[in-house]
């Protein structure tokens, strides 16, 4: 596979995470309203500032629900969890970075992603946002450079696990710490719901 020469400048498309099942929170992540927005249309807002292209990642059942002049990639469901939307998209586009967003991730916002954004080394498979507390990259929350993407693959054929965290760890990777962890606290249930809106409002 040829990738672009590295000096060359190698588009960013955004990508947001919505396929997932949901089944600790009891409803489909993507469509709860922090922002007066269904989360995945506000995340696709959000990269839609920042990205040439941005895309929803979503399973083919979705289709129907994505509102007119949103655009989308189906899960190829050729890799068990997150993997599947990122070499989904990787597919559709392999000469491109992919800076990949989460639909559970409601406390980020425009100026952290623009701080990963200006952060980036696309001499690295990728650049991705961490906690200080973790140290630990968030797959879901990082810009995946093409030859990163294209690597997993490799990865993914012998491995164990399907975990795109385990992948990054022992990968070449350039960590960004945002000013506080907590904008990447993922909300994956009720309880993290409640907790998410009350710093909201709090703000």
């Amino acid at each position: 596979m040829e990738i672009e020469d590295k000096n060359s400048q190698i588009k960013l498309y955004g990508l947001v995470l919505s396929g997932g099942r949901s089944s600790r929170m009891g409803q489909d992540k993507g469509l709860i309203k922090y922002h007066n927005l269904p989360q995945r249309e506000h995340v696709y807002n959000l990269l839609s500032q920042v990205c040439d292209k941005t895309f929803l990642s979503i399973r083919k059942e979705q289709s129907s629900e994505i509102s007119k002049g949103i655009a989308s990639i189906i899960d190829k469901d050729e890799f068990k969890g997150p993997f599947n939307g990122l070499i989904s998209a990787h597919k559709a586009y392999p000469k491109v970075a992919w800076l990949a967003l989460a639909c559970d991730l409601p406390l980020i916002n425009l100026k952290e992603i623009n701080q990963l954004i200006a952060a980036r080394d696309k001499e690295k498979n990728a650049t991705a946002f961490a906690t200080r507390k973790s140290g630990l990259p968030e797959p879901l929350a990082a810009i995946w450079e093409p030859q990163g993407l294209y690597n997993s693959i490799g990865y993914l054929e012998d491995a164990t696990s399907s975990c795109p965290r385990k992948f990054l760890i022992n990968s070449e990777i350039k960590l960004v710490f945002p000013e506080n962890d907590f904008v990447l606290m993922n909300a994956n249930s009720e309880e993290d719901y409640r907790e998410v809106v009350s710093k909201l409002e709090s703000s």
